[in-house]
């Protein structure tokens, strides 16, 4: 598979995933000024800054051919407008490194969409990308995003300080082989409970 059709526009799962316009800058900014979002995603959320900020996006698109995703419920374009997400190349702690972000709407919070959008991300991150590890950088106020990096199987690494003033970033990683551990964990748990259903069933 070719890297532009690995990575969009398409349907995975409950969502449809392609790289994000100019049209989807209201909705941009509309979920970076929600109360909610502001809670445990402090920062700006001017039109201006959110403009910016797709413009990082799109640039990142064109030199690397894949990124940020906007992510829109169903199965064809055209759906609600979820968020973004998805892996860019990011300097942290000095070095270029893979990582994943994640920015939905609250109202789509605890849905599952998060993490199906992190599985695939990470997917490709390894399957495509050939990548070593992906990171993820949450502020310590960002419980959701914290909670769907743990769900992932992300492990704590530590944490940085990245923002000047501000408490440090804590600091999530996954590889190729713990990812394969995750996924053998995630197979032997599913047996594990078919096994117990069998033996209801028949007791």
């Amino acid at each position: 598979m070719a890297l532009n059709e690995a990575w969009g526009p398409m349907a995975s799962g409950r969502l449809f995933l392609r790289a994000p316009t100019v049209a989807d800058l209201d909705r941009l900014q509309q979920i970076q000024a929600d109360a909610l979002t502001q809670r445990v995603k402090p920062g700006p959320a001017s039109r201006q800054s959110s403009l910016e900020q797709l413009q990082t996006w799109q640039l990142h698109w064109q030199r690397w051919g894949f990124g940020c995703w906007a992510l829109s419920a169903g199965a064809q374009e055209g759906g609600e407008l979820l968020g973004f997400g998805g892996l860019m190349w990011q300097s942290v702690d000095g070095r270029q490194s893979l990582c994943l972000s994640l920015l939905f709407h609250p109202q789509a919070w605890g849905l599952g969409y998060a993490t199906e959008m992190g599985q695939l991300a990470l997917e490709l991150a390894f399957q495509h990308l050939h990548a070593p590890a992906v990171l993820a950088l949450v502020r310590p106020t960002d419980l959701p995003t914290r909670r769907t990096l743990e769900r992932l199987g992300m492990r704590l690494k530590g944490a940085l300080a990245d923002l000047p003033g501000q408490a440090p970033s804590l600091l999530f990683e996954m590889t190729p082989a713990h990812l394969a551990h995750c996924r053998q964990r995630q197979q032997q748990d599913a047996q594990g409970v078919s096994a117990s259903a069998f033996g209801v069933l028949n007791a």
